[in-house]
């Protein structure tokens, strides 16, 4: 068990959600360390200074600490989802999903953290991102076609972070595709049991190997 990555997670972060599902999907065991981001581990830090969750270090000294990074990582080795199109539409939809929207979305839900903020305008923007996915879902019922691939991944945790900001307002929207995709995601067996709760990780503690068979 040693031999295994190390994973640095928080389990409501969407950017380690979307980490450990490819980690689940790909197969690909991790010793998990579920960390409080107000008691960040000093092990964390000393692997990457910038302090946010995912970090996953590897068995030979190398350190990933961008989720993409990861996901792309362990499918690279494992992909029985065929989850990797490495296409140019699915590479620009995640890169707008991670930049305009995130911003949009980190305004409408922390405005507290920024100076001249409107909430509404930033609901607004982030609406037409979602209006986007919306009609991308409807052609195939996923972002890129039948079956969901690292875009749907990459990105739901985003929408189901905006979604539940004003579960009432989202609810109500005309977005019957994006709402039922959204679903169909946080009702599936993968982020059902990406989402297993662990206990705070302290240095000297056991780590839980986090793998689909520890997860069911």
């Amino acid at each position: 068990m040693t031999d295994l990555p190390v994973l640095f997670s928080f389990r409501r972060c969407p950017y380690a959600m979307r980490a450990r599902m490819a980690l689940l999907i790909s197969e690909t065991p991790v010793r998990l360390r579920e960390v409080v981001l107000r008691e960040k581990p000093g092990e964390m830090i000393a692997a990457s200074p910038k302090a946010t969750v995912p970090v996953l270090l590897l068995p030979d000294g190398r350190v990933i600490d961008q989720s993409l990074a990861i996901m792309h990582w362990a499918l690279e080795a494992s992909d029985p989802g065929n989850w990797l199109l490495k296409n140019a539409d699915e590479t620009a939809l995640i890169a707008e999903a991670d930049g305009s929207f995130k911003d949009d979305l980190d305004r409408y839900k922390y405005p507290s953290r920024y100076e001249n903020v409107d909430v509404m305008d930033h609901r607004a923007a982030g609406l037409v991102f979602l209006e986007k996915l919306d009609s991308l879902i409807q052609v195939s019922g996923q972002l890129m076609g039948v079956i969901p691939t690292l875009a749907d991944h990459a990105i739901f945790p985003f929408v189901r972070q905006f979604a539940n900001n004003d579960r009432a307002w989202f609810d109500q929207l005309p977005l019957p595709a994006l709402q039922q995709w959204l679903g169909g995601h946080l009702a599936s067996p993968l982020f059902v049991a990406s989402m297993q709760k662990y206990p705070q990780w302290k240095s000297g503690d056991g780590e839980p190997v986090f793998c689909l068979e520890a997860s069911t």
